[in-house]
Protein backbone atom coordinates (compact mmCIF):
# COMPACT_ATOMS: atom_id res chain seq x y z
CA UNK A 1 0.00 0.00 0.00
CA UNK A 2 2.76 2.25 0.55
CA UNK A 3 4.77 1.79 -2.41
CA UNK A 4 1.29 2.53 -4.51
CA UNK A 5 0.70 5.76 -2.55
CA UNK A 6 4.19 6.91 -2.82
CA UNK A 7 4.47 5.82 -6.96
CA UNK A 8 2.15 9.02 -8.20
CA UNK A 9 4.72 11.47 -6.69
CA UNK A 10 7.85 9.28 -8.13
CA UNK A 11 6.50 9.51 -11.64
CA UNK A 12 5.97 12.92 -11.42
CA UNK A 13 9.38 13.91 -10.23
CA UNK A 14 10.69 11.38 -12.89
CA UNK A 15 8.44 13.43 -15.52
CA UNK A 16 9.27 16.85 -13.96
CA UNK A 17 13.26 16.25 -14.27
CA UNK A 18 12.62 15.32 -18.07
CA UNK A 19 11.22 18.33 -18.53
CA UNK A 20 13.40 20.73 -17.26
CA UNK A 21 15.88 18.53 -18.79
CA UNK A 22 14.67 19.06 -21.71
CA UNK A 23 13.98 22.72 -21.37
CA UNK A 24 17.44 23.60 -20.43
CA UNK A 25 18.81 21.40 -23.65
CA UNK A 26 16.98 23.73 -25.81
CA UNK A 27 17.36 26.67 -24.20
CA UNK A 28 21.62 25.70 -23.94
CA UNK A 29 21.51 24.65 -27.32
CA UNK A 30 19.25 28.01 -29.00
CA UNK A 31 18.59 30.90 -26.71
CA UNK A 32 21.51 31.03 -24.38
CA UNK A 33 23.79 29.25 -27.33
CA UNK A 34 26.01 32.27 -27.56
CA UNK A 35 25.56 34.12 -24.25
CA UNK A 36 28.88 34.38 -22.74
CA UNK A 37 28.92 35.46 -18.52
CA UNK A 38 31.44 37.79 -17.91
CA UNK A 39 33.41 36.72 -15.23
CA UNK A 40 37.05 37.49 -14.61
CA UNK A 41 39.39 34.72 -15.30
CA UNK A 42 36.35 32.12 -16.41
CA UNK A 43 35.33 31.53 -19.95
CA UNK A 44 32.05 30.73 -18.98
CA UNK A 45 29.17 30.03 -21.91
CA UNK A 46 25.97 29.77 -20.77
CA UNK A 47 24.12 28.33 -22.94
CA UNK A 48 26.85 25.15 -23.16
CA UNK A 49 26.55 25.33 -19.35
CA UNK A 50 22.64 24.81 -19.44
CA UNK A 51 23.05 22.35 -21.79
CA UNK A 52 25.36 20.19 -19.66
CA UNK A 53 22.90 20.58 -16.95
CA UNK A 54 19.59 19.73 -18.99
CA UNK A 55 21.56 16.62 -19.93
CA UNK A 56 22.96 15.77 -16.61
CA UNK A 57 19.24 16.42 -15.11
CA UNK A 58 18.09 14.20 -17.91
CA UNK A 59 20.62 11.19 -17.79
CA UNK A 60 18.63 10.59 -13.90
CA UNK A 61 15.48 10.22 -14.77
CA UNK A 62 16.67 7.89 -17.85
CA UNK A 63 18.54 6.16 -15.45
CA UNK A 64 16.07 5.50 -13.47
CA UNK A 65 13.54 4.57 -16.07
CA UNK A 66 15.62 2.13 -17.76
CA UNK A 67 18.10 0.84 -15.02
CA UNK A 68 16.88 1.38 -11.58
CA UNK A 69 13.41 0.82 -11.64
CA UNK A 70 13.71 -2.73 -14.03
CA UNK A 71 16.36 -3.32 -11.68
CA UNK A 72 14.33 -2.92 -8.54
CA UNK A 73 11.16 -4.56 -10.28
CA UNK A 74 13.39 -7.98 -10.78
CA UNK A 75 14.83 -7.60 -7.33
CA UNK A 76 11.52 -7.35 -5.92
CA UNK A 77 10.11 -10.12 -7.86
CA UNK A 78 12.93 -12.01 -7.10
CA UNK A 79 12.55 -11.82 -3.71
CA UNK A 80 8.37 -12.76 -3.92
CA UNK A 81 9.42 -15.92 -5.71
CA UNK A 82 11.49 -16.92 -2.97
CA UNK A 83 9.06 -15.79 -0.54
CA UNK A 84 7.10 -18.38 -2.78
CA UNK A 85 9.69 -20.84 -3.15
CA UNK A 86 10.21 -20.81 1.23
CA UNK A 87 6.24 -21.13 1.87
CA UNK A 88 6.08 -23.92 -0.49
CA UNK A 89 8.98 -25.71 1.28
CA UNK A 90 7.47 -24.97 4.42
CA UNK A 91 3.72 -26.11 3.15
CA UNK A 92 6.54 -29.12 1.55
CA UNK A 93 7.80 -29.81 4.86
CA UNK A 94 4.98 -29.68 7.10
CA UNK A 95 3.49 -32.36 4.91
CA UNK A 96 6.27 -34.88 4.65
CA UNK A 97 5.99 -34.11 8.65
CA UNK A 98 2.38 -35.00 8.63
CA UNK A 99 3.39 -38.14 5.81
CA UNK A 100 5.78 -39.54 8.47
CA UNK A 101 3.57 -39.07 11.16
CA UNK A 102 1.32 -41.30 9.70
CA UNK A 103 3.48 -43.68 8.25
CA UNK A 104 4.88 -44.10 11.61
CA UNK A 105 0.99 -44.63 12.79
CA UNK A 106 0.98 -47.31 10.39
CA UNK A 107 4.07 -49.28 10.46
CA UNK A 108 3.44 -49.64 14.34
CA UNK A 109 -0.19 -50.73 14.29
CA UNK A 110 1.63 -53.24 11.54
CA UNK A 111 4.59 -54.03 14.05
CA UNK A 112 1.19 -55.01 16.53
CA UNK A 113 -0.83 -56.63 14.20
CA UNK A 114 2.03 -58.99 13.45
CA UNK A 115 3.37 -59.24 16.68
CA UNK A 116 -0.73 -60.02 18.37
CA UNK A 117 -0.35 -62.94 14.98
CA UNK A 118 2.42 -64.29 16.07
CA UNK A 119 1.70 -64.81 19.75
CA UNK A 120 -1.40 -66.17 18.42
CA UNK A 121 0.35 -68.89 16.07
CA UNK A 122 2.68 -69.59 19.27
CA UNK A 123 -0.32 -70.46 21.38
CA UNK A 124 -2.07 -72.22 18.60
CA UNK A 125 1.07 -74.37 18.38
CA UNK A 126 1.48 -74.68 22.37
CA UNK A 127 -1.90 -75.78 22.43
CA UNK A 128 -2.04 -78.05 19.12
CA UNK A 129 1.38 -79.70 20.99
CA UNK A 130 -0.77 -80.12 24.48
CA UNK A 131 -3.38 -81.91 22.43
CA UNK A 132 -1.22 -83.97 20.70
CA UNK A 133 0.93 -84.98 23.89
CA UNK A 134 -2.24 -85.76 25.74
CA UNK A 135 -3.79 -87.69 22.88
CA UNK A 136 -0.32 -89.62 22.64
CA UNK A 137 -0.62 -90.12 26.23
CA UNK A 138 -4.10 -91.49 26.13
CA UNK A 139 -3.09 -93.65 23.22
CA UNK A 140 -0.32 -94.97 24.94
CA UNK A 141 -2.19 -95.87 28.01
CA UNK A 142 -4.96 -97.72 25.54
CA UNK A 143 -1.71 -100.22 24.30
CA UNK A 144 -0.78 -100.47 27.05
CA UNK A 145 -3.77 -101.35 28.49
CA UNK A 146 -4.54 -103.56 25.48
CA UNK A 147 -1.43 -105.19 25.49
CA UNK A 148 -1.88 -106.60 29.48
CA UNK A 149 -5.58 -107.41 28.58
CA UNK A 150 -4.42 -109.63 25.59
CA UNK A 151 -1.21 -110.99 27.75
CA UNK A 152 -3.69 -112.11 30.59
CA UNK A 153 -5.77 -113.59 27.79
CA UNK A 154 -2.56 -115.30 26.15
CA UNK A 155 -1.84 -116.57 29.62
CA UNK A 156 -5.18 -117.64 30.77
CA UNK A 157 -5.30 -119.65 27.59
CA UNK A 158 -1.73 -121.40 27.90
CA UNK A 159 -2.60 -122.34 31.86
CA UNK A 160 -6.11 -123.64 30.53
CA UNK A 161 -4.14 -125.93 27.59
CA UNK A 162 -1.42 -126.69 30.24
CA UNK A 163 -3.81 -127.70 32.64
CA UNK A 164 -5.63 -130.10 30.38
CA UNK A 165 -2.57 -131.42 29.14
CA UNK A 166 -1.63 -132.01 32.65
CA UNK A 167 -4.92 -133.64 33.48
CA UNK A 168 -4.59 -135.90 30.53
CA UNK A 169 -0.91 -136.62 31.60
CA UNK A 170 -1.81 -137.42 34.82
CA UNK A 171 -5.00 -139.50 34.03
CA UNK A 172 -2.80 -141.78 31.77
CA UNK A 173 -0.20 -141.72 34.63
CA UNK A 174 -2.76 -142.99 36.63
CA UNK A 175 -4.43 -145.55 34.31
CA UNK A 176 -0.43 -147.03 34.30
CA UNK A 177 -0.23 -147.30 37.60
CA UNK A 178 -3.42 -148.92 38.32
CA UNK A 179 -3.43 -151.20 35.21
CA UNK A 180 -7.13 -149.53 34.28
CA UNK A 181 -8.84 -146.97 33.02
CA UNK A 182 -9.48 -144.15 35.47
CA UNK A 183 -10.76 -141.37 32.33
CA UNK A 184 -14.09 -140.15 34.51
CA UNK A 185 -15.49 -136.56 34.90
CA UNK A 186 -15.11 -137.10 38.52
CA UNK A 187 -11.14 -138.11 38.40
CA UNK A 188 -10.91 -134.97 36.05
CA UNK A 189 -12.85 -132.35 38.63
CA UNK A 190 -10.37 -134.04 41.26
CA UNK A 191 -6.75 -133.01 39.33
CA UNK A 192 -8.38 -129.75 38.11
CA UNK A 193 -9.36 -128.62 41.85
CA UNK A 194 -5.52 -130.24 42.73
CA UNK A 195 -4.27 -128.13 39.91
CA UNK A 196 -6.18 -124.72 41.24
CA UNK A 197 -4.48 -125.49 44.80
CA UNK A 198 -1.25 -125.46 43.48
CA UNK A 199 -1.77 -122.16 41.43
CA UNK A 200 -3.06 -120.44 44.50
CA UNK A 201 -0.31 -121.74 46.27
CA UNK A 202 2.36 -120.83 44.16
Amino acid sequence: MAEQATEPTGSGNKWLGLIVGVVLVLLGSTVFKDLQVPIPGLDLNLGKSAAMAGITILLFPLIRMFYTDPLKNAINERNSQLEETFTEAEELRQRMDEMRGEYEQRLSAAEAAAREQIQAQIREAQALRDQLRAEAVQQAEQFKAKAIADIEQEKQRILNDLRVHVVNLTLQATEKLVGESVDSERSRKLIDEFIEQVEVAG
